[in-house]
């Protein structure tokens, strides 16, 4: 098929599967079933990531468990299922705290251990309901209590002091002056979109040129699971934009990139990897101990939507989630502003001095 006729989703999609076929072959036979009832319900990222998880459980069972020990992983059958029990499973997950595997330490904290437990539960729970196996000791085991993480986001002086820097490229390093005026004006578009929009760093890589509405102030995105979203911008961003694609017009696109909107210095579509390379190099140059990510800048344009607005629906929508609950559990807490704006105005006598309370004992005098 030529390249061209590629779209960037279905390129990441791709080699998505070809991944999992891969990671399938480790795994016992009877997987197969599993990941083709679940082809159409899940993405094939999340796919993978069961795919891992479940590695790791069989992994466990064949380095830890006398019973399965002397049979290699990708020969179990599935009657080993009916075999475990719930206690195997809560073994399982202190394992996951601590282990070493080929000369290498892996930890998983309470979230870590969720998401592993959540991947044996649909695996379970599959089989169960199609009454291939008999017993479903996942569902007996209760998932671990998740303790709220504080959001880490970046201040208005600390978003203006990084735009700042790619704008002027101060702090920069000899070696990184080098291409700093080929990727200056990108890289500051890049940031721009990312703090003015909150899209996920995949969406930003996967933008093309068609997409971009400057008449409307919008551009299209593909949200996680396949889902196609329209997301509006400001002024900022609009601006930003239309410098950049002034210089886009005079670069010349590596053969199946044509379409892709942020190139890299190859003049291919800039990787996931390169953008979140690109804002750990400007972040880490702008005087804060917090680590940013791309996430974290979805994050600041959460926390400042949320903000101006005090709509959650507003956030949600514009950040692509589902479910509002989700929205609300990182973005609520940022209610604790007009909290403290309350009770600073918020007084129990009134200053006997002021004018307010002259008027007040007047018109006290003249009720009935």
């Amino acid at each position: 098929m030529d390249s061209k006729s590629i779209s960037y989703h279905e390129s990441v999609k791709n080699n998505n599967t070809l991944k999992l076929r891969e990671l399938i072959k480790k795994l016992p036979p009877f997987c197969r079933d599993y990941f083709l009832g679940k082809d159409q319900l899940i993405s094939s990222r999340t796919k993978i990531a069961y795919a891992y998880d479940l590695s790791v459980f069989f992994e466990y069972l064949h380095d830890g468990d006398p019973r399965y020990s002397s049979t290699p992983v990708n020969e179990y059958k599935i009657s080993m299922l009916d075999e475990i029990s719930r206690n195997d499973i809560l073994y399982y997950l202190e394992y996951l705290t601590l282990y070493e595997k080929d000369g290498k330490i892996y930890k998983n904290d309470e979230r870590g251990k969720s998401r592993k437990l959540a991947s044996l539960k649909s695996f379970y729970n599959y089989y169960f309901c199609n009454e291939i196996i008999k017993t479903n000791p996942a569902a007996l085991v209760q998932m671990p209590k998740l303790h709220e993480k504080e959001i880490i986001r970046l201040d208005i002086n600390e978003v203006a002091e990084l735009l700042d820097l790619v704008e002027n490229g101060y702090k920069l390093t000899k070696g990184e002056k080098r291409f700093y005026d080929k990727t200056a004006t990108r890289d500051f578009t890049i940031l721009t979109v990312m703090l003015g929009t909150g899209i996920r760093v995949s969406e930003c890589v996967g933008l093309n040129l068609e997409d971009i509405d400057m008449d409307e102030f919008r551009f299209k995105v593909r949200r996680k699971g396949g889902n196609e979203a329209i997301i509006y911008f400001g002024d900022e961003v609009a601006d930003a934009l239309d410098n950049y694609l002034q210089l886009r017009n005079y670069l010349i696109p590596a053969e199946g990139h044509e379409n892709a909107l942020f190139l890299s210095l190859q003049n291919k579509r800039m990787s996931v990897r390169a953008m979140e390379n690109m804002v750990s190099k400007y972040t880490s140059k702008i005087g804060t101990l917090k680590h940013i990510t791309p996430h974290k800048l979805r994050s600041t344009f959460g926390t400042n939507l949320y903000r101006e607005t005090g709509d959650i629906y507003m956030v949600a929508d514009f950040l692509g989630h589902k479910d509002v609950n989700t929205t609300r559990k990182h973005y609520a807490s940022i209610s604790d502003d007009s909290k403290r704006r309350a009770i600073m105005s918020f007084k129990l006598r009134e200053n006997p001095d002021s004018d307010d309370n002259d008027n007040i004992d007047n018109n006290s005098n003249n009720e009935d």
